[in-house]
Formats: structure tokens, C-alpha cells, sequence
């Protein structure tokens, strides 16, 4: 008789995992030591080291103004994971608990957010981000809310769609007849069921935070110089990839890290078919 072999499948995943965590944990700690270890400030210039080849004092070289691109690494790594980290936080929360509202209310309320939801997912999500980052350009704030506004419907409609499911099982209709009130409800059968799930969305749209603020940066309409960030310090060094890829090398290595490491963090055992 056929069998599921849960053990060989927890021998491939886990790896994959504990790779992805130790690549986040990597990258946490450069985003935080980084700018102290690293020689000089990012907007120190010094152009008599212009495009300067990695050497003891300057790891990853200098870019095409004398600066020290580990410095400018570092500083734009904890600038883009730390804002992308803060636009899901922002999203998740809001939209969570309109969702689990929405789904134990019902009826109009349900009716309202889910027409609200449905008005934000109309427009692009990039289109969004691009209107209100033109009211101020180079300002943060309206990348953060932009990215914001466009990542709570992912979590509302999530939420809600699961709550649903759970507020019309037998195990919650049991705990109403025998007198349990809301908090025993979202805490004993809504939240172990919704965390999982909240937790790979959440991880996704860390990713999708990530290379959107790279994406608004690289079209000039994130960040602005002198500031670090990773998308713009791709398109100031694109010009000098021929003559310098170990400078345009570095925020592509932890953008592509950062991407692989979210990635695989999402990977969950498959179930194999065994003798």
C-alpha cells in the first residue's frame, strides 16, 4: 500500500529554509554593521579613487564619484529592506483586521470593504505608486504609502476568505453555543489557522516590496542622490558596468539575495508517494 514518506520531504525542505534564514539573518547584519564597518560615509567622494578596483581598504571599490561602494551598499540595503519591512507591517495589520471584521460582521460591512478593496485593485499597483510619488519627488513617505495602499488588499481579502471558512465550522459554532465570546474565538481557531497563511503573504510581499522600491528607483522616481538605494545605485552605475561591473555587481547581489532568500523561506514540504 501507497504511503506519504513525510520524512524524505522534510529532509528537502528543511534545508531550503534554514539557507533562507541564514541568508536574512546575513543580510540583516550587513544592513546593520554595514555602515560601520564600511571606510568612509556613502556621500564621501574622492575623485582621485574613481572607479577604483576592490581593494583591502575599499572591499567592493569605489563608483564613478570616489565613493565607497560597500558604504553605499550597506546604507541602501538598510534603507530598502528596512522601508520594504515597514510598508508590510503598515499593510498587513490594517488589512487583516478589516478582513476578519468584515467576515464576522457580514452584510453591509462585508459589502463595503469588499467594494473598497475592489476600487484599490482597479489600478495598477506601480501606476499607484508612481501618482503619489510624483506629488513629492524623492520624499520616502509616498513610496511608503503608495506600496502600503496597494499591499493591505492582498492581506484583507486573504483574511476575510479564510475567517469565513473557520466562523461556519462546527468547532466555532460550539464554542458560541457553549458561551465563548470573540476574543476566545480569534484566539483558539481564527489566528492558528490564519498565521501560516499570513506568514507566506507576508514573506511574498516583503519580495514584491523589495523589488518595487528597486524598480521606482531605477526609473528615477524613488530615492534621489545622493541617497543610497538600491535601484538608483543600479542605474548611476549602469553606465560603467563595461568598465567597472564589481561596482553595479554589489546592489544586484543583495537585491537577487534578498529575492532568493524570500523565496525559498516560502518553500513548504510536498508530499511524496512512497512503496
Amino acid at each position: 500500500m501507497a504511503g506519504l514518506s513525510l520524512k524524505g520531504v522534510s529532509a528537502v525542505a528543511t534545508p531550503r529554509r534554514r539557507i533562507a534564514l541564514l541568508l536574512i539573518v546575513l543580510l540583516a547584519l550587513f544592513a546593520v554593521a554595514g555602515p560601520w564597518a564600511a571606510p568612509r560615509e556613502p556621500f564621501e567622494q574622492d575623485l582621485y579613487r574613481v572607479l577604483q578596483a576592490p581593494t583591502m581598504t575599499e572591499p567592493l571599490g569605489t563608483d564613478h564619484l570616489g565613493r565607497s561602494v560597500l558604504a553605499r551598499t550597506a546604507h541602501a540595503t538598510r534603507l530598502s529592506l528596512g522601508l520594504a519591512l515597514l510598508c508590510v507591517l503598515s499593510a498587513a495589520l490594517p488589512g487583516t483586521l478589516l478582513g476578519l471584521f468584515a467576515a464576522w460582521r457580514g452584510g453591509w460591512v462585508d459589502r463595503v470593504a469588499g467594494a473598497l478593496a475592489d476600487a484599490v485593485l482597479a489600478l495598477p499597483g506601480l501606476l499607484l505608486v508612481l501618482l503619489l510619488s510624483a506629488l513629492a519627488p524623492g520624499a520616502m513617505w509616498p513610496l511608503y504609502l503608495g506600496l502600503s495602499l496597494v499591499l493591505w488588499v492582498e492581506y484583507f481579502r486573504v483574511a476575510r476568505a479564510s475567517a469565513q471558512i473557520v466562523l461556519q465550522s462546527h468547532h466555532v459554532e460550539a464554542a458560541r453555543l457553549l458561551g465563548f465570546g470573540p476574543l476566545h474565538i480569534a484566539r483558539r481557531h481564527l489566528l492558528p489557522e490564519l498565521a501560516p497563511v499570513l506568514g507566506t503573504l507576508s514573506s511574498f510581499g516583503l519580495g514584491a516590496a523589495v523589488l518595487a522600491l528597486a524598480a521606482m528607483g531605477f526609473v528615477g522616481m524613488g530615492v534621489q542622490p545622493p541617497m543610497a538605494e538600491l535601484g538608483l545605485m543600479m542605474t548611476e552605475l549602469l553606465p560603467y558596468a563595461a568598465e567597472a561591473p564589481w561596482a553595479i555587481a554589489s546592489p544586484i547581489a543583495v537585491l537577487a539575495l534578498a529575492i532568493l532568500a524570500l523565496a525559498l523561506l516560502n518553500d513548504r514540504p510536498r508530499a511524496g508517494v512512497s512503496p
